[in-house]
């Protein structure tokens, strides 16, 4: 029973304890039919003045965010809160019904398709707590419960009773400070919030972990991690599709210049799905039209209509168009097809000696190629590419050292592992490509365009990246030892303790 004004309120059950206080299911004998209810109770660590007023505000600040945002059928009410014995409460409504983690142990992991419906009910829930300027920090299983009336999912405990509050030395001006904790639980929380720095898309990184537990059953801890870059390896435990791979992977980066910015940006990425089959066979027409353009034939424009939405300025489209005719190349290359169907959804390459020539009508139709053409003219001898357009590709893992890649487009190009030593990129489109633990020693890189793309723990040392555009380049973990790069660039890029900058040093100095 608790005492006080808590006399109201009959303690059934405790349902958690902690360094932050305890938490019980009560009933509150006042109010008729005696409804059930939930109380948090904050015990300080300390009683000093000053502690006590750290942990008052925190607690007020709670229960004004909990009445803020409690008005959301996904959220429960907040009912009261008061101080009492140097002891603080929040009363909130009682939800009924197992948490995620719970119903994981019972059932067993999701599918993907259950996964994508728990994203559905979730990431409208997240927006709207986001544009009330309030960051959960905490997204977990055992703080999602679904509601037994109803199957609905519901989010609990908004965290500021676990802040811990305790006394550190007094600071150079003579005042007390009380340390600021990390709110969060580790494996959850992405390195920003452990950091004290959290932001929105925190709540997005925790929500792609809670799926990855949901998918596997697999907490944090038990998921082996990339000792270069601190990224979960927990791709070898699912089996999804590669679009959904994506997508949490993205929600997922640990940078967050990389991750999603903001739940609607999830909700649209997993809105593209559903369409991409129907789209693909809508495009069957264009992209063979387009092959025989690029082979330099005259295309059958019979049955195209003047009315195609590609052939219009929306941009939209045209961009989910490319994505759709690499995901069918990708698909063709991998599925086994007979020869003849692999040609009319991949250009194939013809010879090795055209690729360095031809006419001005048909020299660009021919620069486009596809992984297998390149890497079987890599073997018998070719090693010059310049120019040519090879975005997309899966080239991970190949040895292409020595390569002239001058002038070429190799945008969002998978290089991972790849060997590329003493190969020249410069002028050349790397744009959000994948070059991580690839050996770049000695490359060129003079104003190459390495926006956004991923270097973490690659070997550029002694590359030469005069004037190279590093804009949100992921550097994490790269060595950059004796590499021609200034501190001007790498301001621009992302890099951590593990980055060895030029002078061979690690860190940011």
């Amino acid at each position: 029973m608790l005492t006080g004004k808590c006399g109201q309120y009959r303690a059934i059950q405790q349902l958690g304890q902690g360094g932050f206080g305890a938490t019980f299911l009560a009933r509150n004998e006042v109010l008729p039919g005696e409804p059930s209810c939930v109380i948090k109770q904050l015990r300080p660590s300390g009683t000093a003045p000053h502690i006590l007023q750290m942990a008052r505000e925190l607690f007020e600040r709670e229960a004004k965010t909990l009445g803020k945002i409690g008005n959301h059928p996904q959220i429960p009410r907040l009912l009261d809160y008061f101080e009492q014995e140097k002891q603080f409460y929040l009363v909130q409504e009682y939800i009924s019904g197992d948490t995620l983690q719970q119903e994981v142990k019972k059932t067993g992991c999701y599918s993907e398709a259950g996964v994508k419906q728990f994203l559905s009910e979730v990431l409208p829930l997240l927006q709207y707590i986001h544009e009330l300027k309030v960051i959960h920090r905490d997204i977990k299983p055992a703080n999602l419960i679904r509601r037994s009336q109803d199957a609905r999912l519901v989010l609990i405990d908004f965290g500021a009773v676990k802040n811990q509050v305790s006394q550190v030395a007094p600071n150079p001006s003579g005042q007390t400070a009380l340390t600021a904790y990390a709110i969060g639980t580790p494996g959850f929380a992405p390195p920003e919030q452990m950091a004290m720095r959290p932001v929105y898309s925190s709540d997005i990184y925790a929500l792609g972990v809670t799926c990855i537990y949901l998918l596997t059953t697999k907490t944090p801890k038990d998921i082996p991690y990339n000792p270069t870059t601190g990224e979960m390896m927990w791709e070898q435990f699912v089996d999804l599709s590669d679009h959904f791979t994506s997508v949490l992977k993205k929600m997922l980066e640990v940078s967050v210049r990389n991750r999603y910015q903001a739940a609607p940006d999830v909700l649209r990425a997993l809105d593209m799905e559903p369409y991409l089959d129907s789209l693909a066979k809508g495009l069957l027409v264009k992209s063979e039209t387009e092959i025989k353009e690029r082979t330099n034939e005259r295309p059958d424009t019979s049955g195209v209509s003047s009315g195609n939405p590609l052939s219009n300025g929306n941009n939209g489209v045209a961009n989910a168009a490319a994505a759709i005719r690499a995901r069918r190349a990708k698909l063709g290359e991998n599925s086994g097809l007979p020869s003849g169907r692999k040609e009319r959804r991949q250009l194939t390459f013809p010879s090795p000696e055209p690729l360095l020539g031809g006419n001005s009508n048909g020299s660009q139709a021919r620069r486009q190629l596809n992984s297998q053409t390149l890497l079987t003219a890599y073997t018998k001898g070719r090693r010059d590419f310049a120019s040519y357009n090879i975005s997309l590709l899966n080239l991970q893992g190949a040895d292409l050292s020595g390569t002239n890649f001058h002038g070429a487009q190799l945008t969002k190009t998978n290089l991972q592992g790849t060997n590329l030593e003493n190969s020249d990129f410069g002028r050349a489109s790397l744009k959000e490509a994948n070059l991580r633990d690839a050996n770049l020693t000695k490359a060129y890189l003079s104003h190459a365009d390495l926006e956004g793309a991923d270097l973490r723990g690659a070997d550029l040392s002694y590359a030469y990246m005069s004037q190279a555009n590093l804009r949100g380049a992921n550097l994490c973990g790269a060595n950059l030892t004796g590499a021609k790069v200034t501190d001007e660039q790498l301001a621009l890029a992302k890099i951590n303790w593990l980055t060895v900058r030029p002078n061979g040093k690690r860190g940011f100095l």
